[in-house]
């Protein structure tokens, strides 16, 4: 009881921290200094963010919350990565609000082809599984939830293996929960389904 009292606890700590870094964050940024300060970033995030490397996601068009949020859980240990984590170690508030609002700020470009026959099962899939009811009905992320569509395709892969196995980092359990019960082909199709996704042109009248 005292071990399910601390770990509760801490929990509430970690979100009382979260949300107070979040309203940091709902201050004005500086998209033009978030450029300078993400130079270092796009080494491995490719140009403004789009990522040519399958392994390493892209950061173009990405919810800024989505950014600053995954910035502070690498800083404060939450999550881990090798590169990651040092990388974010020296970030300040300001740094991750710049940066994320600059990523935000910039266009996806999705080069991948998904196969046909993924594109008939992968609606439904994306469906079933919540997919579209977490990060939005075309999959470009809400708020703090990131955008995936047009996301590299590996990248996606390695990730819905991680939160089945339980091994990726998931402040809320949504991903792991969504994930208990794929299966290895649902993840093959959810990936090449998702990679292919570009941003829906606007309306004419929009």
């Amino acid at each position: 009881m005292k071990l399910f009292s601390f770990k509760k606890s801490a929990t509430i700590a970690f979100i009382v921290a979260l949300c107070s870094i979040s309203h940091s964050f709902s201050f004005a940024a500086d998209i033009q200094v978030g450029k300078a300060k993400a130079e270092v970033c796009n080494s491995c995030h490719g140009p403004n963010g789009n990522s040519q490397n399958p392994e390493v996601p892209a950061l173009a068009g990405m919810p800024a919350l989505a950014i600053s949020n995954l910035l502070f859980f690498y800083r404060e240990g939450n999550r881990k990565n090798p590169i990651m984590t040092p990388m974010a170690a020296n970030l300040t508030n300001a740094d991750m609000k710049d940066i994320a609002a600059y990523y935000a700020a910039q266009t996806r470009l999705t080069m991948h082809q998904t196969s046909p026959a993924n594109i008939s099962a992968g609606p439904a899939l994306a469906k079933q599984y919540n997919c579209t009811q977490c990060h939005g009905p075309q999959l470009q992320g809400l708020q703090h939830i990131p955008k995936i569509s047009g996301q590299q395709k590996e990248y996606l892969f390695t990730q819905l293996k991680g939160f089945k196995a339980g091994t990726r980092a998931d402040m809320d359990g949504n991903m792991t929960s969504a994930a208990s019960n794929l299966n290895e082909n649902d993840m093959v199709i959810l990936s090449d389904y998702i990679a292919g996704l570009a941003d829906r042109p606007a309306a004419k009248n929009e």
